[in-house]
């Protein structure tokens, strides 16, 4: 047969349809559609010669078994696996290292941060001596409790540009029932501007559109705070 006829069934990952590369399938449905394999195609990164990522990782999973083998799996049977070097295998064993640990986690050793004084408390001495204005959106459950908190805008030296689109991201990617926005002045006084007035109203009116409470928004002054939801700074009063 002419070997000009026969077409390889190897195709490279970038000869793959976008809509069924895992990374582009991951960032548009999350991460919950995808396969085993496709999320270990992913923490690889790359195949090999003759193999692209995604088939490499089939052929890992069916090498040791499954995802269960997979997760039991030591530094020294990883890399007894063909194509896993150092940097890959250190790359599996990191991630499954973090799911180990994410299972073990104590819900209720978050922090609590249902008042200004315990918001004040996890971020003042972060922010209180930053040079510049820096804002940081906290995401919290129903109970008020920690589910992340993200660096979000730094501004100039008395000023931020806040997009509510880019502020809430994080927190609608957490599932978060609540969001505390907390920002420093570097002047040292905690006391809100005009601009932060209309900043924060527009922020809660986002918040609502999204569902997403915005529970307050605290500014940082150097030793001292304030609550813009407890002095009635661009929040309703009703």
């Amino acid at each position: 047969m002419d070997e000009a006829t026969v077409r390889p069934s190897y195709r490279t990952i970038r000869e793959i349809s976008e809509d069924d590369r895992p990374r582009e399938r991951l960032l548009k449905h999350g991460p919950d559609v995808l396969s085993d394999s496709e999320l270990v195609a992913i923490l690889l990164g790359s195949g090999l010669r003759g193999e692209n990522v995604l088939d490499m990782s089939r052929s890992l999973l069916e090498g040791v078994g499954g995802l269960a083998n997979l997760v039991r799996s030591d530094t020294k049977a990883l890399l007894r696996m063909r194509g896993l070097g150092p940097a890959k295998a250190s790359q599996l064993l990191a991630a499954l290292e973090l799911g180990r640990r994410a299972q073990q986690l104590d819900p209720d050793a978050r922090p609590l941060l249902k008042t200004p004084e315990a918001v004040y408390g996890y971020l003042g001495a972060r922010l209180g001596a930053l040079p510049r204005e820096q804002l940081h959106v906290i995401a919290v459950d129903t109970r008020g409790r920690l589910l992340g908190a993200v660096a979000q805008v730094t501004g100039t030296i008395n000023a931020l540009n806040v997009r509510p689109g880019e502020v809430f991201r994080e927190a609608v990617v957490l599932n978060a029932d609540g969001v505390i926005f907390v920002h420093n002045h570097p002047s040292g006084d905690p006391r809100p501007s005009p601009q932060d007035v209309r900043t924060t109203q527009e922020l809660v009116a986002a918040g609502e559109v999204l569902e997403i409470e915005v529970l307050d928004h605290v500014i940082i002054g150097q030793g001292r705070f304030c609550s813009m939801k407890k002095e009635g700074y661009g929040f309703s009063r009703s």
